[in-house]
């Protein structure tokens, strides 16, 4: 008989901004990008994949790591992880266009 422990999931602690921020998105993209984060920020956040980076530099709005997603990959998510409080801080999410992260109707710089 094998046992597997069970991982304990991380929360997941949307900032207040992050409503604005999807109003800059097509509606019919929110489940897709809620989905997303459920799926690949609850286990293993700070795990590198493909579509998960760890930032070169902290932005401004102090996240640390990037998921990808959606069409062409166009959907960025910007969090950080708080290992003390077990969550994972959804800090923004915004649009890539080419060398351009749009977040709401701020363009953030990379």
């Amino acid at each position: 008989m094998v046992i597997v422990a069970s991982r304990q999931p991380f929360g997941l602690v949307y900032d207040p901004e992050v409503k604005a921020h999807l109003r800059a998105i097509e509606r019919k993209y929110h489940s897709l990008i809620r989905a997303t984060i459920e799926e690949q920020l609850r286990f293993e956040p700070e795990k590198e994949t493909r579509n998960r980076k760890p930032l070169q530099r902290p932005l401004a709005l102090e996240a640390t790591w990037e998921l990808r997603c959606g069409p062409d990959n166009r959907f960025r998510v910007l969090y950080a992880v708080s290992h003390a409080r077990r969550e994972v801080q959804v800090l923004a999410v915004g649009i890539k266009e080419r060398d351009r992260l749009r977040v709401g109707r701020e363009e953030i710089k990379l």
